[in-house]
């Protein structure tokens, strides 16, 4: 009887790590060297740029890495090469993925819908 109660509440705790896995966050793709503020002008030699494109230069230029901003929260992404990343640099979108700590593992990068 105690082994059916231990399998029982193992099996429920599984489950509720299934189910809990990924979330969605509305948020912006950033860099690690600029996280929730863009200052280009200071950081590409006096240069203007988009959010976008500072994003894609710090990436290439400064090995900065892909961070995701929500509600002024920078949390690291744990998978770097996910292709949707470059391709949403520097866009507001909604972000699903697993978070562990303060990084998170993207599954899916979408832009959001028109309200």
């Amino acid at each position: 009887m105690k082994q059916l109660c231990i399998a029982v509440v193992a099996s429920m705790l599984g489950a509720m790590c299934i189910f809990a896995a990924d979330q969605t966050w509305t948020g912006q793709i950033s860099d690690s060297m600029c996280g929730a503020k863009h200052n280009t002008t200071a950081e590409h030699g006096g240069k203007k740029m988009s959010d976008r494109d500072c994003t894609l230069a710090c990436v290439k230029e400064h090995n900065a890495k892909y961070v995701f901003v929500s509600d002024g929260k920078v949390y690291n992404v744990g998978n770097q090469d996910f292709a949707a990343l470059q391709e949403h640099a520097g866009h507001t979108v909604r972000l699903t993925g697993e978070m562990s700590g303060d990084t998170i593992t993207v599954s899916k990068i979408a832009m959001p819908g028109k309200k």
